[in-house]
């Protein structure tokens, strides 16, 4: 994708910022992000540099999203309260946030002729499903405010692409983990807070038994996956996972191996929401999308590692 007006909601995020970062080298970007998880220093180059846009706001803000998008061509909607745990706490923010959010950018889009929406939607909108993999076409069983919000993204997506002739796609991430994940809030995703525990000779905290599985697929694949979705004719929803699933007692097993430590492993009990298995069919995005990941998880886990052990080294000179 080159020399095309691109509007990345969520841009100063975990995904989002990387997405910022492939899409910033041959096209106009603008960030929009209110930065109540996202950081600008996953960004702050790209600003100083005036590589990219940076807007400080809500996507929950119509007005200044039916500004942002004029004459842009593509949006790429990264923007959400993403935490299973954290909606489960406060529905009514996860709801405003999500789904009013979600419609705000849809609705901004529709008016300013947008070419085409990229929706960052969940696995988690398919629940505690008995039979894995889970394929595109399964009845959503979603089993939190944050699963609800998500599969509603998908369903006001398709509702716009067949009422106002409005070009969208919806990709149902699994656990996506890689470079500029922040593992320093309570909610964090497990990747990253192993990685940080191994690091600091610290023990990791297992919620369950362990044996409980999901298909992690690194970052960069997700990013190709984006940008392979807005060159695409093609609309609907598609999985965007490795196809492959880890326990996650094996996960830390392959952490500590990469960084050469053993340190113990502490259980404490199952988090509301959670599911027990999961696990995902990417033949649809394979055969639609020629979307094929590049990374096995241990070589993502090996880069990785590699930044936050970097990051480490400069926040300690």
């Amino acid at each position: 994708m080159k020399n095309k007006k691109i509007a990345i909601t969520g841009g100063a995020g975990f995904i989002g910022s990387n997405l910022t970062r492939a899409l910033a080298q041959d096209n106009e970007v603008i960030v929009i992000d209110d930065l109540s998880t996202g950081n600008l220093k996953n960004i702050r180059d790209l600003i100083d540099n005036q590589t990219i846009t940076f807007v400080k706001g809500s996507i929950t803000n119509l007005s200044l999203l039916q500004k942002i998008f004029k004459n842009v061509d593509y949006i790429f909607h990264e923007a959400a309260f993403a935490s299973v745990t954290k909606s489960i706490k406060d529905p009514i923010y996860s709801n405003q946030v999500n789904i009013t959010g979600t419609l705000n950018v849809l609705v901004a889009a529709k008016d300013n002729n947008i070419k085409k929406i990229i929706y960052a939607s969940s696995s988690s909108v398919y629940g505690d499903t008995p039979t894995l993999p889970a394929i595109e076409e399964m009845k959503p069983c979603p089993l939190s405010p944050y699963a609800v919000s998500k599969i509603t993204g998908e369903y006001f997506c398709q509702f716009f692409t067949s009422n106002y002739d409005l070009s969208t796609i919806s990709l149902r991430y699994f656990n996506v983990y890689g470079l500029r994940q922040d593992p320093s809030n309570e909610y964090a995703a497990v990747i990253p807070i192993f990685i940080a525990n191994v690091l600091n000779d610290k023990s990791l905290i297992i919620y369950g038994d362990g044996e409980q599985t999901r298909d992690f697929v690194f970052v960069n694949d997700v990013v190709n996956a984006n940008i392979l979705a807005a060159e695409s004719e093609v609309t609907g929803i598609f999985n965007i996972a490795s196809g492959k699933s880890v326990s996650i007692n094996d996960l830390a097993k392959i952490i500590m191996k990469i960084c050469n430590k053993n340190l113990d492993l502490v259980n404490k009990n199952v988090r509301p929401g959670d599911i027990r298995h999961s696990s995902a069919d990417i033949s649809k995005a394979q055969q639609k999308l020629r979307y094929e990941p590049k990374f096995n998880l241990t070589d993502g886990l090996k880069l990785t590692v590699e930044w936050f052990q970097k990051r480490r080294k400069n926040i300690h000179q």
